[in-house]
């Protein structure tokens, strides 16, 4: 819907008008993984959970995040099960010295219409197990999905297993260190349940008569339904890092597998030690293995920088969507990560293609391409003093390729980041754009819907019915929030109060459906000052109580799939918080923007 500004409206009574008009225009969705006001959207034992892709055939795959801190009771040593609340976390650490324990499981999920559907089920990947497993034995096995074709072909990338090898140091009662041969490995899952690993161009750095098994990194970020997979891999390791491993190779602390998986974790800042040059790739995958072609670098140069190419989508013909280092307009002071895409030329050899960027703009990215040649991704600039990510789309198709950058709830462009993930072939849109206006504060977040075609730009919460947003009809037609009942352990009965929303949708295949992520409100435990569960005297934790004797909520995760409506009609009750202690769960929501991230973005160019 286009606007005429009227001097007299403000922008936030325009965006009020033009969302209000918007959703009488607009499609109706439910979500159709619900269950009993809930999301069943995360596999057993874990935390958070998270849509990533879905295919033509309603099947999707997600990550399972968060093993829940299993609860021993001391006097019949048995699991307590603690699914009505927020659970603890077993925490990861980073370290040589002790087992490696995996965070990340693998899910699939298929919509059929019939009871369980959309239910996520655990898919070992390399052999690893669900996180429901014998909490005893330990899976070191890390593993991500981010794609399926519509043959049923998965793409992702997992850790290599546990290595350990005899301790030699001074600590008592330590016998190994532990390790692993990469941190980081492309791979395809095919339908029949084979596992097929990706290697990057590099992996062992040779000095000498010695060869390291450093692993190097690769990623599979999207497939085709001709095979063709996209992501990227290392090429070389920086020359830093080649002194860190002489280092391993003469060092006598440690044996050299174990010195080089010291430098592969990040410290304390997150920074890794072990660095790479990284190019985009495509893998042509058929019954003779894997082809790989490295695409080109958006630049030439013999500089010791870091640089670093991506592919992160791929259409039908090949196209590959991502970013890459490249000076802009060939002027090297200029240097940019942007966002790009690589096409075949007359001769069938990958091109590189630049999308043009004015100096406003501090990078840019791009996420998919459909079998139009429209190219999705966002750029980040300043806007009223503040660094905002906006979502454009371009017309690859056109002579010279300009990017178009879409009104939102606002006409002109507003100061809300906002960032696409996936487009189809009907040129239909979604991602996740800031639903509020606090310049100092944290915003929170909502999936939405752009049609290319009609220009409309929705808030997907504004277009679900009334059940789908965790309302309950009453008896005289009133809608009102469904109020959950749990018993802490005291055997008190209380109540919070049920609530769903969209803060991220991932992927939209061409019937509609779109999966992502919504937060889902849950009831806060009680923790000691060891971070330990309080256990009443029934053996259940007990909650986090408000002034009003009832349980504090927060919010998580959960991976959540919608589908147009047949019937429904979009809910206009108006959003309040009427127990007025709904928060973020901040544990869940770092390890939620690392995943709406991907580990795609966290890329830096380094002097080395």
């Amino acid at each position: 819907m286009k606007l005429k500004f009227n001097s007299a409206l403000s922008l936030v009574a325009v965006g009020v008008v033009s969302a209000l008009q918007t959703v009488s225009a607009a499609p109706v969705y439910e979500i159709q993984n619900i269950e009993d006001y809930d999301l069943n959207g995360t596999l057993a034992s874990t935390i958070n959970g998270y849509g990533m892709f879905v295919n033509q055939q309603n099947q999707l795959v997600g990550i399972s995040q968060g093993k829940k801190k299993l609860e021993v009771n001391d006097d019949d040593n048995s699991i307590i099960d603690i699914e009505d609340g927020i659970s603890p976390e077993q925490l990861v650490t980073y370290s040589i010295n002790a087992p490696i324990e995996a965070n990340n499981f693998t899910f699939i999920a298929e919509g059929n219409g019939a009871t369980g559907s959309w239910l996520p089920i655990f898919d070992s990947v390399f052999g690893t197990r669900a996180p429901e497993d014998n909490p005893e034995t330990v899976n070191s096995i890390n593993a991500s999905y981010y794609g399926i074709n519509n043959a049923g072909l998965r793409v992702g990338s997992y850790t290599g297993p546990e290595q350990k090898v005899a301790y030699t140091g001074q600590t008592a009662g330590q016998e190994y260190w532990y390790y692993r041969e990469f941190e980081e490995r492309a791979f395809v899952k095919k339908a029949d349940g084979t596992d097929i690993a990706i290697a990057p161009p590099y992996t062992t750095y040779t000095k000498d008569d010695t060869d390291v098994v450093v692993g190097g990194v690769s990623v599979a970020a999207a497939i085709n339904d001709n095979n063709q997979v996209t992501g990227y891999g290392s090429t070389a390791l920086a020359n830093s890092s080649i002194e860190r491993l002489n280092a391993c190779i003469t060092g006598e602390v440690y044996p050299v597998d174990v010195c080089v998986q010291l430098n592969q974790y990040p410290d304390a800042s997150g920074f890794r030690r072990i660095l790479y040059q990284t190019r985009a790739m495509v893998w042509q995958l058929d019954d003779s293995g894997v082809t790989p072609t490295e695409l080109p670098l958006g630049l030439t140069s013999t500089s010791d920088v870091v640089f670093t190419a991506q592919g992160l989508g791929i259409n039908n013909d090949g196209t590959v969507a991502g970013r890459s280092h490249v000076y802009r307009n060939n002027d090297t002071d200029k240097l940019a990560f942007d966002a790009a895409y690589w096409k075949k030329d007359s001769n069938g050899t990958y091109q590189y293609h630049w999308v043009k960027m004015t100096d406003d703009q501090l990078s840019s990215i791009a996420y998919d391409i459909n079998d139009n040649g429209i190219l999705v991704g966002s750029y980040k600039q300043y806007i009223e003093g503040y660094s905002r990510d906006k979502f454009f789309y371009v017309d690859t198709n056109q002579a010279s390729p300009t990017f178009v950058t879409p009104n939102d709830f606002y006409q002109g462009i507003s100061d809300r980041s906002s960032r696409p993930r996936d487009i189809n072939n009907k040129d239909q849109v979604v991602g996740y754009i800031e639903a509020t206006s606090e310049k100092e504060k944290p915003r929170l977040k909502s999936g939405f819907l752009f049609d290319k075609n009609s220009d409309e730009f929705y808030d997907l919460n504004e277009l679900l019915v009334c059940e789908s947003k965790g309302y309950t009809q009453e008896g005289n037609g009133d809608w009102t929030r469904n109020k959950v009942e749990v018993t802490d352990g005291n055997g008190d009965v209380l109540f919070y109060e049920s609530e769903i929303r969209i803060v991220e949708a991932n992927s939209i295949n061409e019937d509609g459906t779109i999966v992502g992520t919504a937060f889902i409100r849950k009831p806060s435990y009680q923790f000691d000052s060891n971070g330990d569960l309080v256990i009443g005297d029934n053996g259940k934790p007990l909650f986090l109580l408000n002034a009003d004797g009832q349980p504090v909520t927060a919010f998580i995760p959960r991976m959540v799939v919608m589908q147009p409506s047949n019937s429904g009609t979009a809910c206009t009750v108006k959003e309040s918080d009427n127990s007025g202690n709904a928060n973020y769960e901040r544990k869940g929501g770092a390890s939620f923007m690392w995943l709406l991230t991907l580990p795609l973005l966290w890329f830096r160019r380094r002097k080395v």
